[in-house]
């Protein structure tokens, strides 16, 4: 059977109240029933001395004894439980409780054998008599026999302390489980109202509804984190969401151009409105070029994004293939009228060669394409401890900052007219972040609109 996070933790409050309030309770009384035993005894012993020094001092001299006041002084030890028997040193019994009243000695051994029983049903107690001399001055002048219930009692009193205690220990018991089911459903509610929601909100979120938040806040650390990472959940599912919409959209409207282009083109010639020669056909075979780069751009970005990517390292000076790929970049930066600048620092790396040429050409490419007539693009590398950083500066119409969370996901493009002169598949940089992010590196840009962009590619520079 299943239980909610309620309550379990209110059953949970509940029992450690009730542990606690057993064991409070049981070592309160085991320390307290020794310690009392210890005074009950002491106490004993001090009363019986006592009784002893008052009787001795009742002795006039020459044998003679204070009957009245000796009487009074056993009236009163009988009255605590004590049966007391003076005798002088002849033997000769001086007074004796039980010859004053032994019907009263017996009920009074009766009750405290109760008492006791009552209070320990396993006490073994009996009656027992202690033997005390009388001393005037250094001269012995008889002995007192003092009996009572043995090895100690309890009296009325005592047992009405004992009682009280326990019967307020089980009240301060019953307050506390209250107290504890009470502040035990309160806190239960408090942590599992916010993780309820959670739950709904995740549950919602699996259904599609990615704008469903949670607006609640917990001051218990591990459930706000908790609600905030589902907040993060359903604000990256839902951003994933537009973006698989948007491409979508992007996909087909990077095919239907050439598509539409090759349809209308060989309508026209099947009709006899245009004449199949050279020219036409040149015009159809560069759609089908178009269609055919997107196709194997896709093939490489879902070559490249596999996990079982594999890559031919090799040790190679980085400048030295840096600088080719600039050569081959010179004439298409001179014919738009930019300025691209390196300066080669030879600095070995053990990369795999061809696959971060792929990653420079993607970025020089995209540079020129977003740097006007008589800008600036330029690229160097810098050493940065264990990596090396490939820079790709240009001073260019920059990239809107809400766009730049986004550039390297497959077909995004800041251009939302989709203007061919300015941009290509947009699949550039999501195959360039594949290849950095399979050799363990980091890709970062930074962009102002109409101030420019810097790329900062983070490459290991030795095999791990």
């Amino acid at each position: 059977m299943k239980y909610s996070l309620r309550t379990k933790l209110t059953l949970t409050y509940m029992f450690i109240a009730l542990v606690s309030i057993i064991l409070i309770s049981f070592l309160s009384n085991m320390f307290l029933d020794r310690q009392f035993k210890e005074y009950v005894i002491n106490k004993q012993e001090q009363i019986n001395k006592d009784t002893v020094n008052l009787i001795a001092q009742q002795y006039m001299g020459n044998g003679k004894w204070n009957s009245y006041t000796i009487e009074n002084i056993g009236v009163n030890a009988l009255e605590q439980g004590l049966i007391v028997k003076v005798k002088d040193m002849s033997g000769n019994i001086v007074w004796d409780a039980n010859e004053h009243n032994s019907g009263l000695c017996s009920q009074m051994i009766s009750h405290m054998a109760r008492n006791m029983l009552s209070r320990y049903p396993n006490w073994k107690g009996e009656y027992v008599e202690a033997k005390y001399p009388l001393e005037y001055g250094t001269e012995q002048i008889g002995l007192v026999e003092i009996g009572y219930f043995g090895p100690f009692y309890f009296n009325d009193s005592d047992l009405a302390f004992i009682n009280t205690l326990n019967n307020m220990l089980a009240g301060v018991g019953a307050v506390s489980l209250i107290a504890a089911i009470v502040l035990g459903a309160v806190m239960a509610r408090r942590i599992s109202l916010p993780i309820s929601k959670t739950i709904e909100a995740a549950r919602m979120i699996s259904k599609g509804n990615y704008g469903q938040r949670i607006s609640d806040k917990s001051s218990t650390r591990e459930i706000s984190r908790l609600t905030s990472t589902i907040n993060e959940l359903a604000d990256t599912l839902e951003k994933q969401e537009r973006l698989r919409k948007r491409m979508s959209a992007d996909v087909a409207h990077e095919l239907r151009t050439p598509i539409a282009t090759l349809r209308s083109h060989m309508e026209a010639m099947i009709d006899g409105i245009w004449a199949p020669d050279a020219e036409r056909l040149k015009s159809c075979h560069e759609e089908i070029m178009r269609i055919g780069r997107l196709v194997d751009d896709l093939e490489k970005l879902a070559r490249y994004e596999s996990e079982n990517l594999f890559l031919n390292k090799t040790s190679f000076d980085i400048s030295e293939l840096i600088k080719g790929i600039v050569l081959n970049f010179e004439q298409d930066f001179k014919s738009k009228g930019v300025k691209l600048k390196y300066k080669p620092e030879s600095l070995k790396v053990h990369l795999d060669r061809d696959k971060i040429s792929q990653v420079i050409i993607n970025l020089l490419s995209n540079a020129l394409k977003y740097t006007n007539e008589g800008g600036n693009v330029e690229i160097y590398t810098v050493e940065n401890g264990n990596n090396v950083d490939i820079i790709v500066r240009d001073i260019g119409q920059g990239i809107p900052e809400e766009d730049l969370p986004y550039i390297f996901e497959r077909f995004y493009r800041a251009d939302k007219s989709r203007n061919r002169l300015t941009g290509g598949s947009g699949i550039g940089l999501s195959i360039a972040k594949a290849i950095v992010d399979a050799h363990k590196g980091t890709m970062k840009v930074h962009s102002k609109i109409n101030v420019g962009t810097e790329v900062v590619v983070s490459l290991p520079k030795h095999e791990d």
